[in-house]
């Protein structure tokens, strides 16, 4: 079975009356023997397929990756059934034996089909989805999963839900999403602007675009934006340097064409890290746009040439577009009007650059070896993870609240300076937490927290807190009553 995707190029010189109504970079499925009809009337498989995969952005999907992603799963489960001599849409019986056996391959078979528990659970979840599908539509008559009812509540009474008996077991959420503490998020983004964990020059690296690399690490480590935001962020959209340094931070808007869902949002970056950014931009930027001949390859398709940019939009081949409404395939077509792209990012060349995992692979690679062997693997998302608990650390411990009072007080720099601080001032770290996220609601940002390790935050915050009003003990009387219960001897005590 073939995978290909749908491009409308040249429909006119097809033989059809108007252009098909078919999505750009839909997936579709194609047997060996390249016929899409079926025997006696009844649809193949592959067609079942490519139907549902058709609605998909109508049902909750409207990104093309998660179709790409889904009709893999579907490809894989089909060729694994006509290995076994069983149809896509046979009995239950059958089916559930094949499930067997493709969970037996999936978790013990040859090293290169094994799948991890979380993958194999995401397979399982395509599948059903499908087949509920197809069972509304009258393509099947049985699933192959069987479910067990079961109990669950959020911020509210427990109510049934239906488990699927086909997933695996995973290891508890907190313990397998991570973040990084203060002082290693300093170390990777001094590791990545070619420093030691001191700050000094290491003498022994010789990495490339190093003032680039530190600056985007800073801005998603600030802003908590996802891998795809900041890699299609465009240098006009990046916000403008306030006059003086201040602690109330920044706003930063996420444009609807790179968030997650096309939900766009207002996030924040504190001055430090857009400083850090400006500079990248002013500086190594420059140099790299400087004369740039750059140009779009043509399996990108043909090149956007902008003009008159602002932050909000330019002319695109002489129309006038908002950036909002612009997807990362068109984002990394954009060309402008001194040279080079227009992603905040670029190669030296002028390109765009968007390879970060290696990068920050590599970075922590190096760590690891050259400085301290405890440092975990950093992608993207864990800088977003980051961002979220020392955000969270920073609203419940009042930083935010102190910086906002004195804002309002001074009548800071402006309107949304100001509104900004009222904002900070009345709102719950939970609701300016999900604001910041993009998440739906506060259940979503609750339930993420959960997956992070959000005990010591509000456990520093109580004491801190009980300290300062009385409530508490301070550090030193803490030590002395832990030396009474161990007893041990603490220096400057008189016994």
């Amino acid at each position: 079975m073939y995978l290909t995707f749908f491009s409308g190029a040249g429909w006119q010189g097809w033989d059809v009356a108007a252009a098909p109504a078919i999505p750009e970079r839909m997936p579709v499925l194609v047997d060996d023997d390249l016929r899409f009809d079926g025997d006696g009337g009844v649809p193949r498989p592959a067609v079942v397929v490519n139907r549902w995969l058709w609605e998909l952005p109508t049902r909750g999907a409207p990104a093309s990756a998660t179709w790409a992603a889904y009709a893999r799963v579907l490809r894989d489960w089909i060729e694994f059934l006509t290995g076994l001599g069983v149809g896509l849409f046979d009995g239950r019986e059958a089916l559930k034996r094949a499930l067997g056996a493709y969970a037996a391959h999936r978790a013990d078979g040859p090293v290169a089909a094994r799948f991890a528990a979380t993958t194999w659970n995401r397979h399982v979840s395509v599948l059903s989805c499908f087949y509920q599908w197809a069972v509304a539509e009258g393509y099947a008559v049985a699933v192959p999963f069987s479910y067990a009812q079961g109990r669950a509540g959020f911020a509210g009474p427990a109510g049934p839900v239906r488990v699927n008996l086909a997933r695996r077991r995973t290891p508890k959420a907190h313990v397998t999403i991570k973040y990084l503490e203060a002082e290693f998020a300093e170390m990777f983004v001094r590791a990545l602007a070619g420093l030691r964990p001191d700050g000094v020059a290491d003498e022994g690296y010789r990495g490339r675009e190093l003032e680039r690399n530190a600056a985007m690490a800073r801005l998603a480590l600030a802003s908590g934006l996802r891998r795809a935001e900041f890699t299609y962020l465009l240098v006009y959209e990046v916000p403008a340097l306030p006059r003086a340094a201040r602690d109330l931070p920044v706003p930063l808007a996420v444009p609807a064409g790179v968030a997650k869902g096309r939900k766009p949002r207002t996030t924040w970056v504190d001055h430090a890290a857009l400083e850090a950014v400006h500079r990248y931009v002013g500086l190594d930027r420059a140099a790299s746009t400087a004369g740039s001949s750059w140009r779009p390859p043509p399996r990108w398709g043909t090149p956007l040439h902008v003009s008159d940019p602002d932050p909000i939009g330019g002319r695109v081949n002489g129309v006038r577009v908002r950036w909002a409404s612009l997807r990362p395939a068109d984002r990394r077509r954009l060309v402008d009007p001194d040279g080079g792209s227009c992603l905040l990012a670029l190669r030296g060349d002028g390109g765009p650059f968007t390879a970060w995992d290696s990068v920050f692979t590599r970075a922590s690679e190096r760590i690891r070896e050259a400085f301290e062997p405890r440092f975990p693997h950093v992608h993207p998302h864990r800088l977003r993870h980051s961002f979220a608990l020392a955000t969270l650390e920073k609203l419940v411990g009042g930083y935010y609240r102190q910086a906002a009072a004195l804002t309002a007080a001074t009548g800071g720099e402006g309107g949304p300076d100001v509104a900004l601080a009222l904002y900070l001032s009345k709102a719950d770290p939970l609701m300016v937490l999900r604001d910041l996220l993009g998440h739906s609601s506060v259940m979503v940002t609750e339930t993420y927290l959960r997956r992070l390790d959000t005990t010591r935050i509000y456990r520093d915050a109580y004491q801190h807190a009980g300290a300062a009003h009385g409530l508490t003990a301070d550090p030193a009387a803490q030590r002395e009553a832990d030396a009474e219960f161990t007893g041990t001897y603490v220096e400057g005590d008189e016994f």
